[in-house]
């Protein structure tokens, strides 16, 4: 595979940081392996001759596939309330996903 470029530990540990990932020694490893094992697999089909290979859109013969577009009795609050697991004063409760002292200077 001419042109190969080696994965490191050090890129891995740059990728994973940009994910707000954290690797123990063993795990950074094992990933790195893995990685370069994927890359490998892409440096492999990019040497394939695609010359006359028409473009492959879809796999299946199906094509927007939908279901009829039909109202339904959605005005059931109690029982949709009655099924939540956490309620309070009509309204469902679910857990606050903006933590306000992130990024608070």
């Amino acid at each position: 595979m001419a042109n190969e470029e080696k994965i490191d530990k050090a890129q891995v540990e740059h990728v994973a940081s940009l994910a707000k990932l954290e690797f123990n020694d063993a795990d950074l490893g094992k990933f790195t392996t893995q990685l370069a094992d994927i890359m490998g697999l892409f440096n492999t089909l990019s040497e394939v001759d695609t010359t006359g290979v028409e473009p492959t859109f879809s796999v299946t013969d199906q094509f927007n596939t939908m279901r009829e577009d039909m109202a339904v009795n959605s005005h059931e609050k109690d029982a949709l309330i009655k099924n939540a697991p956490d309620t309070q004063d009509g309204y469902i409760r679910v857990p606050a996903i903006i933590d306000e002292s992130e990024g608070a200077n």
